[in-house]
């Protein structure tokens, strides 16, 4: 599968968490193996005034590093989430959100992962590393 075709393929089977993010997969580098998502951030998503909730900015940095996963591997998984740490670096606020996730080290079973989120303007907001298990799954048909 052609490197469009996969992220048009990864965004059409988006899941409904994925879908309250505003989360959608813009580019896949092949030789790095970073992924690239923008998120549309909304009033929805915030407390106190205008500050994105950092729950749903961990959500999105989650759903950025498993699509590294799915964009190396291009096969039909599962990436479920182990251990995740979150560093908020500044605060985000309603908006595009620029999330990009890539894979440290990946087992057959297991991948440590990275991730960022920065505003429109590039500025960082957060990082964080994950730890995933890897679950190999039939295509639906």
């Amino acid at each position: 599968m052609t490197i469009p075709g996969m992220i048009g393929s990864m965004n059409a089977h988006a899941p409904p968490a994925l879908k309250l993010l505003g989360g959608t997969v813009v580019s896949f580098d092949e030789e790095t193996g970073v992924v690239e998502m923008h998120y549309e951030a909304s009033e929805s998503h915030c407390h106190s005034g205008d500050i994105v909730q950092g729950g749903f900015l961990a959500g999105m940095l989650d759903a950025a590093m498993a699509h590294a996963v799915f964009g190396v591997l291009r096969d039909f998984v599962v990436v479920a989430t182990l251990e995740i740490k979150v560093s908020y670096l500044d605060v985000a606020r309603p908006g595009k959100i620029i999330g990009r996730g890539w894979i440290t080290r990946m087992g057959k079973t297991v991948s440590f992962l990275e991730g960022e989120l920065l505003n429109s303007d590039g500025l960082l907001l957060a990082r964080s590393s994950s730890t995933a298990r890897i679950i190999r799954k039939r295509p639906q048909t």
